[in-house]
């Protein structure tokens, strides 16, 4: 167990939210640190969100949902350039299937105008049809939001992660909270791998935001975990849509979606079902049949067979309908970042900013740092590069010419970057390079990127996990069966 650390910030929760608060207070002359349960950031709720960058026309005008959407989406192409992080401005359709939807799409082009989302149109059905030929022949007509985007959640997440240690910040992980004491003055955190110190806390545990509130006696609000399953398909499907395709929604949820995503698959779902375990990521046949029978009626083509990888997230919906982003009523010194359901990935650079204001108007003294510096050390992308670029390349590193992964065009120099940055286990390289992330979800590249983790972390491969804890992949008789060894 380590010792004890002193910060003037410990933020709790490692997810889109967590990493963009952190990333905030880099900016400025304090410490501060970021306490995660799981042995990377992003990985919760983070892991499983769709990836939309929302536009803001499905919140009710007056919200917090409608004011961060919108103002959070506006921040996203700095924030993505500023991070090397790949985005896509692909822009969303609503579409109405009969005439009572074509109403209903009427309302929220008044929300959206009344949100101030730009650009924001009804479309007739010739319209829709023409920038979407593959949309169902029940299409009436379709709203349109140009601003609307895709991004990759989890490589967000990380990088606002890696960008914030570059200037200065700490990051604590496999580090649950187990306990939460207040002297008057300090915070002491109790965790599985020692305990903080901390002038202020921002509470930012998604699910588990209401259980981190209790420990310091606030019961303020409840998080009610609200199951999401989602199917991902190859990336011969990905070209089905240009645009991210919604249905008019119903009262829970803006229901089943079909999502071009930023790395050029499709994905389509989720469903939205309020549950118990918090932790429940089971994927269902029920849930199977209702994605496909919903998004058929939305697309033509769609074929159940280009699925790759079925998934489910778990959202942190609270009983406030909206999200919560304030001072604890019982200790101001702690600020809650929560209920960030949809669309708190959109919504969370704004929400970021807001809660460093929250902490400032609380006491805590910001004096902005002239050595910050916004931007990520670029990552290189080989399978974006042309031939001449990837031939310098190899000439200067030749493990640029290993390729590990064929299905996403992974080289093991790539994946020595990812770990470089931070990646320590299978899904932390998948997640940053996409090594494992293909057709063959790791069957062909696994083995391989297991020993390069295990070269460049000095440990053995059969201490190499999939994603922290006891997820280990290889016994011990085991690696005599693996590959011959991939040596630098």
């Amino acid at each position: 167990m380590e010792t004890t650390r002193t910060v003037d910030v410990a933020v709790i929760g490692g997810g889109i939210m967590g990493t963009s608060v952190i990333r905030e207070l880099s900016r400025y002359a304090i410490s501060s640190l970021l306490i995660e349960k799981e042995a990377e950031v992003g990985w919760g709720t983070t892991k499983a969100n769709s990836g939309i960058v929302h536009a803001g026309f499905h919140d009710k005008p007056g919200s917090n949902k409608a004011k961060y959407c919108v103002a959070g989406n506006a921040l996203y192409p700095q924030l993505c350039e500023e991070l090397d992080v790949n985005f896509r401005q692909n822009g969303i359709f609503m579409v109405a299937r009969d005439e009572e939807e074509v109403a209903i799409l009427e309302e929220y082009l008044r929300r959206g105008e009344e949100n101030q989302v730009p650009e924001v149109r009804i479309l007739s059905r010739e319209e829709a049809l023409e920038l979407e030929p593959n949309l169902s022949s029940n299409t009436k007509a379709a709203l349109e939001a140009p601003s609307g985007g895709v991004v990759a959640p989890f490589e967000l997440a990380a990088a606002l992660m890696e960008n914030a240690i570059d200037n200065g910040a700490q990051l604590l992980t496999e580090a649950a909270v187990q306990n939460i004491d207040w002297d008057g003055s300090w915070f002491t955190i109790t965790t599985s791998q020692g305990t903080i110190s901390a002038r202020y806390v921002v509470n930012a545990a998604g699910l588990f935001a209401d259980e981190i509130a209790k420990m310091i006696g606030d019961t303020s609000f409840v998080i009610t975990p609200r199951k999401g399953e989602e199917y991902l398909m190859d990336k011969t499907a990905g070209s089905l849509v240009s645009h991210t395709i919604f249905p008019v929604p119903n009262k829970l949820t803006k229901g089943i979606l079909v999502i071009p995503t930023v790395d050029g698959n499709l994905m389509i779902g989720p469903t939205g079902d309020n549950i118990e375990l918090r932790d429940d990521l089971a994927t269902t046949m029920d849930g199977f049949q209702r994605i496909f029978s919903g998004v058929a009626s939305l697309v033509e083509g769609i074929n159940p067979g280009k699925v790759i990888a079925p998934f489910a997230g778990v959202r942190a919906a609270s009983d406030r309908g909206d999200f919560i982003l304030e001072s604890s009523p019982v200790n101001a010194h702690m600020i809650h970042v929560a209920g960030m359901e949809s669309p708190g990935l959109t919504a969370a650079p704004a929400i970021a900013l807001d809660a460093v204001k929250l902490l400032q108007d609380n006491g805590l003294a910001l004096v902005p740092k002239d050595s910050f510096n916004p931007k990520r050390r670029p990552m290189v992308r080989f399978h974006t590069l042309s031939r001449e670029e990837q031939a310098e390349l190899i000439a200067a590193e030749p493990l640029y010419g290993r390729m590990i992964c064929r299905c996403e065009t992974v080289t093991e120099a790539e994946i020595i970057d990812a770990i470089q940055r931070g990646a320590r286990t299978l899904d932390g390289v998948k997640f940053r390079v996409r090594a494992g992330a293909g057709r063959c979800q790791g069957g062909f590249c696994m083995p391989m990127v297991i020993q390069i983790l295990a070269r460049e972390l000095g440990i053995s491969v059969q201490a190499v996990t999939k994603r922290g804890g006891q997820t280990y992949q290889i016994k011990a008789k085991a690696k005599d069966y693996l590959v011959e060894e991939v040596v630098r």
